[in-house]
């Protein structure tokens, strides 16, 4: 692989980590938030559902994080836990 193609990639990988960490941080306070009002009453919808979507972005970005290992064993012809 060409070194300008592996140091994008690189940098994608970062930017994804990276977004992954502050994801992470957004959905907890979220979360924290939710309890919060939910100890004060009935909290509005837009509280109850604020989570959710941080909650996807973190599946979808987790799950390329999770099978980044597998894809670099596939490019170099073997197994990644192997």
């Amino acid at each position: 692989m060409p070194t300008l193609m592996k140091d994008a990639l690189m940098t994608l990988n970062n930017m994804i980590r990276q977004g992954h960490r502050w994801l992470a941080i957004i959905f907890t306070a979220t979360v924290i938030a939710n309890f919060v009002a939910m100890a004060r009453g009935q909290p509005p919808a837009w509280i109850v559902y604020a989570p959710l979507p941080p909650l996807f972005l973190l599946i979808f970005s987790g799950l390329y994080m999770f099978a980044l290992p597998y894809a670099a064993g596939w490019r170099q012809g073997r197994r990644a836990n192997g």
